[in-house]
């Protein structure tokens, strides 16, 4: 036992470098302001108060949330059933379509949404094609849709590997038990197959959301600086402004609520387990 936790503590001192000590450092800063001299500072809660009371600063926030709520539920509502399709095929087939699926995940997500900067300018390949059906006039680029595009291109692998491996782990003789009670195939997918893949959903909710609403090279590059969320708020302030503790108290703000988020996920997952207890 003695050896298992000397092997521990390089992980631990490296989570306690990259991990706890920065996170320690944000908080420091979020609750304190530069005194006259480097040494000298006061305890405040002015920056939180500055970010609630501010009317531009909440609706960063609400847009934040907004666009990564309508990312997740474009990722669910496209990426259910590419994870089913994906469920259902023969073995060989399942290995090849994740392969496709994760092959572009091995390319850096800056290097992707580069990508989409040349397709969707003007006179790029996708206002070409649509062109081609008299629908390309207007500005792809630089757009809210832009921005969505490029969140969705980004995340949804992760909604679907998520789903997809809810599915693969289903007992396959409660499908054949539902048909021979009777039901039909919408049935046995809405009783028996959705209930199933709940966790995969829910992980994969999780795993989509929480990068959306805090991302900011996304919205930056497509959205061309005018659609601004609070990911871009955030470097702003450490960035441009040079405003660390204002930055450090929305970035805290940020973790509370992803925090949360992750919590109330947590019950929801435990109580469809139908375990007990709480985050």
């Amino acid at each position: 036992m003695k050896r298992f936790s000397q092997l521990a503590l390089p992980y631990i001192a490296w989570a306690v470098m990259m991990l706890i000590l920065p996170m320690g450092l944000i908080a420091l800063y979020s609750f304190t302001e530069q005194g006259n001299t480097i040494i000298s500072f006061t305890i405040t809660l002015e920056h939180y108060a500055r970010f609630f009371t501010d009317p531009d600063f909440l609706i960063v926030l609400w847009r934040s949330f907004l666009i990564a709520a309508k990312t997740t539920v474009v990722c669910l509502l496209l990426g259910y059933p590419v994870a089913y399709f994906i469920s259902r095929s023969s073995e060989k087939t399942q290995n090849l379509l994740v392969l496709a699926i994760t092959i572009p995940m091995w390319i850096n997500m800056l290097v992707r949404t580069y990508a989409w900067i040349g397709l969707l300018s003007e006179g790029g390949l996708i206002q070409r094609l649509l062109g081609l059906f008299g629908l390309g006039g207007g500005e792809l680029l630089y757009t809210e849709g832009a921005v969505m595009l490029g969140m969705v291109y980004n995340f949804l692998p992760f909604m679907v590997l998520q789903i997809n491996t809810s599915l693969c782990k289903m007992d396959h003789s409660l499908l054949e038990a539902s048909a021979d009670l009777g039901a039909n195939p919408r049935q046995t997918f809405l009783r028996v197959t959705l209930p199933m893949s709940l966790p995969g959903v829910i992980n994969g909710i999780t795993l989509v959301f929480l990068p959306a609403v805090s991302s900011f090279f996304i919205p930056k590059l497509l959205g061309g600086g005018q659609y601004f969320l609070i990911g871009n708020l955030i470097e702003n302030q450490f960035i441009t402004v040079g405003e660390w503790n204002f930055g450090s108290a929305i970035s805290m703000i940020m973790a509370v609520i992803m925090m949360l988020l992750m919590m109330a996920v947590r019950r929801i997952e435990v109580r469809n387990s139908g375990g007990k207890g709480g985050a």
